[in-house]
């Protein structure tokens, strides 16, 4: 009953906003005395959210009652914010309307364009908005809270799941689909991974990466960057940037304290908008076919791979990757993932979910469900966090291939990549510390390349004890857990699951420790897959050096081979 207390707990905090009391609440109205966001407007929230990114904070309450939330002081005191992924961008995006009076409106009904799906959030096809929900403008305001609660409590992803053309005058979007550009892609964007997560960009660096920011269903708030682990599909799903379809109050009445009353939401059309663009889904060159699949990506005249690019139109000047400093920021973004985890992971041993009894059977889908699984397990986050590790693994292998063909975009002026690399590599991976308290009272410290190491291990159940939450595997370390054999069978047939980084969204997955066991085990079967892939950092590096130290101490050239996979 502890944990259910927990729960309800939860629920009724993120309900409140925390706790103002609805007297508190109603004297914090929200008045419109702006028709429209002006371009002003957006840039101001590109800086609101560009702020908070930039935070030194790690839930999404502190991170809108830090210094960086230039409103905290017209906050009501005892003010609390909860939201998960798919709520963040419309929480900051309606408290930045709410703090400038700013007319806002937001999808409140979605359904599938294909007929019936049991989860609107996961449909083969994509949605169509159905019903929108508009903050009236009245000479009083509204009560602003209460506003934002029943907008977090009505939205999920699948409101982002729309075809990316959709252009419909009353039940529009709340998003449209931006080309890409330093100007239209910029802070306040929002990611949209078809796998179910969503993320904000919070800022463009000079080299084109684009740096992330979401929150998850345990209030907490992760930094990454964009990369492969947002996938690209097609158009009819929506996926990846979003850019926030501007709204203007029309036929409202301007009163002599300058709020405006009555008047209806419109927005612009796409035609009407001037970043309006399909290039992210059907490429920058003529497509007849039309199909996603068959895009080709040119940039400066050389045909790119659709990640490589993004970061090349992104960046400032031509982009040069240096595959020393590329490994450097992509194992500083593993160390903000690795410490959100812990963070999630604290979470459900909070709230006592490792002292109850196992389920009989997994939720409908480990990676999209209810109740206690969505708030305290882990299996999405621990799938991008594998997902990051790979594309770090398979991109310095690909740089270092582009190096050694003499590729000019890959950049190194030193005489000993290989060991440059493993010197650079070792340094992050100490830097990076992660100490997690076993059950009896001591502490455990991983460094990146110990979590690497066991990352196929790290338990994704939160009704798992801690040690197992964090992949030990030695009868030593393990020798404090109290899991039973019932426990231990379940860690032991989801291996497979915690093989497969592939997050499947749209397969049924509630099996038996029995049913997990006997397979099929492929992508598609919900019951994992075999074996995982190659994501040890460590391994590929000590070859490469082996293979320059055979060829004479520097990297022999392949050829004038130029082609970038």
């Amino acid at each position: 009953m502890a944990g259910l207390a927990a729960l309800s707990g939860a629920l009724l905090l993120g309900g409140a906003l925390g706790g103002p009391g609805e007297a508190a609440a109603r004297s914090y109205n929200w008045k419109i005395t702006k028709t429209e966001w002006s371009p002003a407007d957006e840039r101001g929230f590109s800086e609101f959210v560009e702020a908070l990114g930039a935070a030194d904070c790690w839930t999404v309450d502190e991170c809108l009652r830090s210094p960086a939330n230039p409103y905290r002081s017209t906050d009501p005191r005892g003010l609390r914010f909860r939201s998960d992924c798919a709520d963040f961008p419309y929480v900051l995006r309606a408290y930045y309307a709410w703090k400038n009076g700013l007319p806002f409106s937001y999808a409140i009904g979605v359904n599938s364009t294909t007929g019936y799906f049991s989860d609107i959030r996961y449909t083969s096809n994509g949605n169509r908005v159905t019903a929108r929900k508009t903050v009236p403008a009245t000479a009083q305001g509204v009560p602003a809270l209460p506003l934002i609660v029943e907008m977090r409590n009505a939205v999920s992803t699948a409101m982002y799941r729309h075809h990316a053309d959709a252009d419909d005058a009353q039940n529009f979007t709340d998003f449209y689909s931006p080309e890409i550009t330093r100007e239209s892609i910029r802070p306040g964007t929002v990611l949209y991974d078809v796998n179910g997560h969503v993320a904000m960009v919070w800022r463009v660096e000079d080299d084109g990466r684009i740096l992330n920011i979401s929150a998850h269903p345990d209030n907490s708030v992760s930094r990454s960057f964009y990369g492969r682990n947002f996938l690209r599909t097609k158009p009819e799903l929506g996926t990846n940037f979003k850019n926030w379809r501007p709204q203007r109050l029309v036929g409202a009445t301007r009163r002599a304290d300058g709020t405006y009353v009555g008047g209806h939401i419109e927005a612009p059309l796409n035609s009407e908008l001037e970043d309006f663009s399909l290039e992210q889904y059907l490429g920058t060159e003529t497509n007849p076919s039309g199909n996603w699949r068959n895009a080709t990506f040119v940039h400066k005249g050389e045909e790119l791979d659709y990640y490589h690019y993004i970061r090349s139109v992104m960046a400032k000047g031509d982009l040069t990757l240096n595959p020393v400093s590329e490994m450097q920021a992509m194992m500083r973004s593993l160390c903000y993932d690795i410490r959100a985890r812990k963070d999630a992971v604290e979470q459900a041993l909070m709230n006592n979910i490792h002292r109850m009894e196992a389920p009989a059977r997994l939720p409908e889908n480990i990676y999209g469900t209810y109740g206690y699984w969505e708030l305290y397990s882990t299996p999405s986050r621990d799938a991008r966090l594998k997902t990051s590790f790979k594309e770090m693994r398979d991109q310095i292998e690909a740089m270092v291939k582009m190096h050694r063909q003499g590729v000019s975009t890959v950049s190194y002026e030193g005489n000993d990549l290989a060991g440059d690399l493993i010197a650079a590599f070792e340094a992050q991976s100490e830097s990076c510390k992660t100490t997690y308290i076993r059950t009896n009272g001591k502490p455990v410290t991983l460094s990146t390349e110990d979590v690497m190491n066991r990352l196929f291990d790290l338990s994704f159940d939160p009704y798992q004890c801690v040690e197992r939450r964090w992949g030990a595997q030695s009868a030593e370390e393990l020798s404090s857990c109290p899991d039973g054999p019932a426990k231990q069978r379940w860690y032991e047939a989801q291996r497979f699951l915690r093989n497969q980084i592939d997050r499947t969204y749209d397969v049924s997955m509630d099996y038996t420790p029995a049913e997990l066991e006997a397979g099929p085990h492929e992508v598609y079967t919900g019951r994992g897959v075999k074996s995982p892939p190659d994501v040890d950092m460590r391994a590929y590096l000590t070859r490469l050096k082996a293979e320059q130290l055979a060829s004479g101490g520097t990297l022999a050239q392949e050829g004038p081979e130029i082609v970038v996979d």
